[in-house]
This record gives structure tokens, sequence and C-alpha cells, in this order.
């Protein structure tokens, strides 16, 4: 029995053996017991993490697959969980343990599964994923960068991001259009951030959606007050602030009560 790769669920096999090796390699076990893989499909991926010494779950949204890890897998006895990760609650399973999240993350929702990462920091120590090449460049990108932008800032302010390696169209089924790239996110020593989170995350957001404006005009909406418009920072575009300096702007913003 083959699984099909459906198109709507943004599915690319991974076919290649050494690859799935190295990417369940590129987690580091230290800090939790469990990992949880999102989309494992055939359990390529799946098989290498059964080889480590932590417990394994997986969430499949695809009941086809689910049906053949079932037949293949029974190390996966009742850690299989059928269900799209973007609306499951992970601490159904974990409770408040902390917990490592590995995939082949399908390319239409790998932002989203990466934000939901963001939302569960508290219990997510570390993370490695294959994304689109362009994607995990975005993430890992530094300022003053064309990639730098949301996704950058919001993921290096609480985890440090490593670009590991980049790999090639042909080794997934279907093979998709653009290569893939593989990172690995340590959450931060000390990853609660010395602002209102909530308005750092407005305010990266705002920042960027008009990236080509000056911090200035791009956060005109807030109606900052004139004090801090005269900010020398605030003649900067987003693409040149460090995660930092987002964090000591949105003090200020605070400060004045917004």
């Amino acid at each position: 029995m083959q699984v099909r790769a459906k198109k709507h669920l943004g599915q690319h096999f991974l076919k290649d053996h050494s690859i799935a090796e190295n990417l369940a390699n590129a987690l580091s076990g230290k800090g939790y017991n469990y990992v949880l893989e999102v989309g494992p499909g055939m359990g390529v991926l799946t098989q290498f993490l059964l080889q480590r010494d932590f417990e394994t779950y997986v969430v499949e949204v695809d009941v086809e697959s689910v049906v053949y890890l079932e037949e293949h897998f029974p190390a996966l006895h009742k850690h299989i969980i059928p269900a799209d990760y973007l609306q499951w609650n992970p601490k159904t399973i974990f409770g408040e343990e902390p917990f490592a999240v590995v995939g082949n993350y399908p390319y239409n929702i790998s932002s989203q599964i990466l934000f939901k990462v963001l939302e569960f920091r508290a219990q997510i120590p570390e993370m490695a994923g294959m994304f689109q090449k362009e994607v995990a460049m975005r993430i890992a990108s530094g300022p003053g960068n064309k990639d730098y932008g949301i996704l950058s800032v919001l993921t290096q302010a609480y985890y440090d991001v490593e670009y590991l390696f980049t790999v090639n169209e042909d080794v997934f089924i279907p093979p998709p259009r653009v290569k893939s790239g593989v990172i690995r996110l340590t959450r931060k020593a000390n990853f609660e951030l010395d602002c209102d989170e909530a308005l750092f995350k407005q305010v990266v957001k705002m920042a960027f959606n008009q990236r080509r404006k000056t911090l200035r005009n791009a956060l005109k909406r807030l109606e900052l007050p004139q004090g801090l418009i005269a900010e020398e920072t605030l003649a900067l575009r987003a693409e040149r602030l460090h995660w930092t300096e987002f964090v000591e702007m949105t003090k200020k913003i605070q400060q004045h009560g917004i």
C-alpha cells in the first residue's frame, strides 16, 4: 500500500532516507522526553525518530496516512493522533510536559505551523523542520536583508535559529517546484520578553506590513506622541532593526500608555 500525495494538503513525501535521518538527528534530545512529528505521511522520517531515545508521537490529518502508519509502524500504537495540528491542543497528550516538534512540513501551512510552535513556546524547547527554502531563509535571516521580516523577528525573539542544509526538489514525491531548507530552532534561555508581548507582535506586524515606509509612517495608526516620533530609530525602515530594538521600541510605546 502506498499513500497518494494530496495537493490540497500540500503533501510532498520525502523519499531520501539519508536526508530523513539527518533531519531526525537535527534534534538534540536535550530538555524533553517527547517529540511530536507533524505530517508523517508514510513514515520516512518517523522510522529514524523511533530509533532515538525520546518517545515519538505523530499528528496526521490525512486518513489514508493514518491507516498506513497503523499498519506499518506497530511501535506507534497509541501514538498516532488523527487530527489537524493547527486545530489540535498539544496539552491533551503532553499536559505541561516539554516536547520537541519536527517534520517535513506541508508548504501551504508551514508558517502557521511555526506560529503554533511560538504559541506553545513555553513547552517547546526545540524544533527542527523542512520548509520551502525561501521560508526557511526568511526565518533565519538577520536585519538588513531582504528576506528579513515578521517571521524572522517573531521567531528570533524567542529562539536561536540555525539554517542547517538545503534539499533539492528530486528527493520528494511528487517533486515540488522549489528547493527546501532545513532549520533548527533552539529556545533561548530567557524567552520571556521584557515588554507587552501582544503589543510587540502588533508593532512588528505593522512595521513590516509597510516595510518600504519608515517606522514613523508605518506606525502612524498608533498615534505616537511627538516625543517618541522624534526618535532616530523611527526614521529607519523595519528591516534595519534587530528584534531587541523592536522590544525596546515596544517598551517606549508602552510607557506612553499606548
